[in-house]
């Protein structure tokens, strides 16, 4: 079985949207990643770190997944990563009320030893230094790093940033992210201009517009699922990049052509998340549920045309 290395936070969140609003409650890149991943046939790992404050129920939430969480360091008296956002109306755009590195601010990732041959290494939201450390650490050169980021590492910490893309094969980021990582406004100049940077393959989220697939001058678009309710996007993006790396992993193939896969069952996934405050639906979502909006996915894209 493949095994599935997952770097990132296991955190708090505390969101409101239009459509209520939560205490703190699990969240976390990491924790997305590794709820999405589980969903096809392989190991996984989680490297993170929380602090005592972290209840034991959530951590058995992750074993129950058959995710290995001996890589989740606990630090003693330490406080668990906080973050508090506020989404408007569209729930396209958001404030960010409280961030609380907490113990994230010392966190020194510790690979397990039996996942420093992973054959996929899906590199969450984190600190540059923090993802390079990671790789420094594998004694078997993966089959495929994926790396996530955001904007916020690309103003504090560009150089280290750009010294991580180089060491990886794909890169997901979001239309606003690619723009601003690239000096680019067009996408497609953007993908171009961030191949260039290392990473063969560029994912471009565009959040319930979809997703964009560049490799060398090919291009694939994947639709997002039109939905009747959406209750909250947070994770949204991480539970896609977990979609995305964990059927890379099963299927041991990373050519263009099965990617275009992975990019529909991470959009498919993702389009669950959304349905529920936090992790909840991720929690009790059922692979007979996952199946059949597959087939959505597919009747929602399939068509015939004579040309």
């Amino acid at each position: 079985m493949n095994k599935l290395l997952i770097v990132g936070t296991v955190a708090f969140d505390a969101i409101e949207t239009p459509f209520g609003k939560t205490d703190k409650i699990l969240g976390g890149a990491a924790t997305y990643i590794g709820l999405s991943a589980s969903f096809f046939n392989l190991q996984s790992a989680i490297v993170s770190v929380v602090g005592d404050d972290f209840p034991q129920e959530h951590l058995d939430l992750l074993t129950s997944k058959n995710i290995d969480i001996s890589g989740i360091e606990i630090v003693k008296g330490g406080k668990t990563f906080f973050w508090s956002g506020l989404y408007h109306n569209d729930l396209n755009s958001r404030d960010t009320l409280v961030t609380e590195l907490n113990v994230l601010a010392e966190f020194q990732p510790k690979v397990p030893q039996n996942y420093k041959d992973a054959d996929v290494v899906m590199l969450g939201n984190l600190h540059p230094l923090v993802q390079s450390s990671v790789l420094d650490q594998m004694e078997v050169k993966p089959k495929l790093v994926v790396l996530d980021t955001m904007n916020f590492w690309m103003d504090c910490a560009l150089p280290e940033l750009l010294d991580v893309i180089k060491r990886v094969d794909v890169i997901t980021i979001n239309d606003e992210e690619a723009r601003q990582l690239s000096g680019e406004y067009s996408l497609v100049k953007s993908a171009a201009k961030i191949q260039e940077m290392g990473p063969q393959y560029v994912v471009i989220k565009k959040g319930e517009h979809g997703a964009l697939l560049f490799h060398n001058r090919e291009v694939f678009f994947a639709p997002a699922l039109p939905l009747e309710e959406v209750f909250d996007p947070t994770g949204a993006g991480d539970t896609f990049a977990g979609g995305f790396s964990g059927f890379i992993t099963q299927s041991e193939n990373i050519s263009f052509e099965n990617m275009k896969n992975a990019i529909i069952y991470g959009s498919n996934l993702a389009s669950f998340c959304v349905e529920k405050f936090g992790t909840e639906r991720m929690e009790t979502l059922s692979k007979a549920e996952v199946a059949s909006r597959l087939q959505q996915f597919k009747s929602l894209t399939q068509f015939d045309i004579e040309i």
